[in-house]
């Protein structure tokens, strides 16, 4: 139990510190101000959980094996397109920025699965994973990424209720194209490098 604890504890520590202004919370808070907060939220811990459950179940070993740098081009580029439909959006004076899309939780959930593989956090359950406690690890991990990203979700919340949608939309639109870039830019210098 006491390695059980000591790897949830350092895992949690570790994955919330490494979360705090990473790709996966400005995602959070621009999905936050177009979708429901529970769709959002869920969405989040069940991308977390299967993330963390599949870097731990890895483990050092065979982590050199996954195509990451592939996978983040995808990303990229599904990011890019993510961006531009959110930019088409609806008539503004009709649809509020809450209102939900039947595929809200499904966004959210890949989006953020997308975005993470072969991130540091991932990177770190995988050699933490290998060297503790592998359920401890997988909570603890878990528990940091869900925590660091509700302080982003609770202030895209915020920031819908307090800017009009269009505004909104042009942020998120932003944002997504940015880290689009970014991902394509990292994956880039990767696979050339």
């Amino acid at each position: 139990m006491e390695a059980f604890l000591a790897a949830a504890a350092a895992s949690f520590g570790l994955i919330f510190i490494g979360e705090m202004g990473d790709k996966s919370q400005l995602m959070a808070m621009s999905f936050a101000a177009r979708y429901r907060l529970r769709s959002v939220i869920a969405g989040l811990v069940i991308a977390t959980a299967l993330l963390f459950g599949v870097s731990v179940g890895i483990g050092a070993t065979a982590g050199g094996l996954l195509p990451t740098d592939w996978i983040k081009l995808g990303a990229a580029a599904l990011f890019i397109a993510f961006g531009l439909w959110t930019l088409r959006g609806e008539d503004d004076d009709e649809v509020h920025p809450i209102k939900e899309r039947k595929s809200g939780l499904l966004t959210v959930t890949g989006a953020i699965v997308l975005a993470e593989l072969g991130d540091k956090t991932m990177l770190f359950a995988i050699g933490l994973g290998s060297q503790f406690n592998p359920w401890g690890v997988w909570l603890g991990a878990t528990a940091g990424m869900v925590a660091a990203d509700l302080l982003a979700v609770f202030a895209g919340a915020w920031i819908s209720r307090k800017i009009a949608p269009k505004t909104v939309r042009l942020i998120s639109t932003a944002l997504f194209i940015g880290l689009g870039i970014v991902l394509g830019v990292e994956a880039f210098i990767a696979l050339t490098g």
